[in-house]
């Protein structure tokens, strides 16, 4: 039985780190979500996309993500996960021609920093959640941290 003196915390951890690894289905159903969240773009109904690797932090150990390749056209870029628990970290999205769709973004008890290219459109494919923390972009869970966007390549 679940009582006050349990926390759920150990439980989101959990499922955030070792839930079930997502399909190709799920991640189409992700991808189409960004595009109806830009409303107009230049991918058309059945889009290809590059992936960018989950980044996980657990108490700042693990490697942040990045992508500073730079397209002459546009790319539509899914971002599989951005978890931090009880750390910081960083992920750069750096292409001006880059479209970049979060799946999920996922903050404990840290500082989440997403640096994005200032011409650079950024979706997420679910709605953000804050809880006692600040997400000040609303595109990820963030539970007592703080989860930011920081604009960069601006002249």
């Amino acid at each position: 039985m679940w009582t006050k003196k349990h926390s759920v915390l150990p439980v989101l951890i959990f499922f955030l780190l070792f839930g079930p690894v997502a399909g190709a289905d799920e991640d189409d159903e992700a991808i189409h979500r960004c595009l109806k969240a830009w409303g107009k773009h230049p991918f058309g109904d059945k889009p290809s996309y590059k992936t960018l690797a989950a980044s996980v932090k657990v108490f700042g150990i693990g490697q942040d993500s990045n992508d500073k390749e730079t397209t002459t056209v546009p790319q539509l870029v899914m971002i599989h996960a951005g978890v931090n628990v009880m750390g910081g970290s960083e992920i750069e999205l750096l292409n001006p021609n880059g479209w970049y769709c979060l799946k999920s973004n996922v903050n404990v008890m840290g500082g989440m920093t997403i640096k994005a290219h200032c011409k650079a459109h950024l979706a997420s494919a679910v709605e953000g959640v804050t809880v006692l923390g600040s997400n000040s972009n609303n595109k990820a869970v963030t539970v007592m941290g703080k989860t930011t966007v920081e604009l960069v390549g601006c002249q």
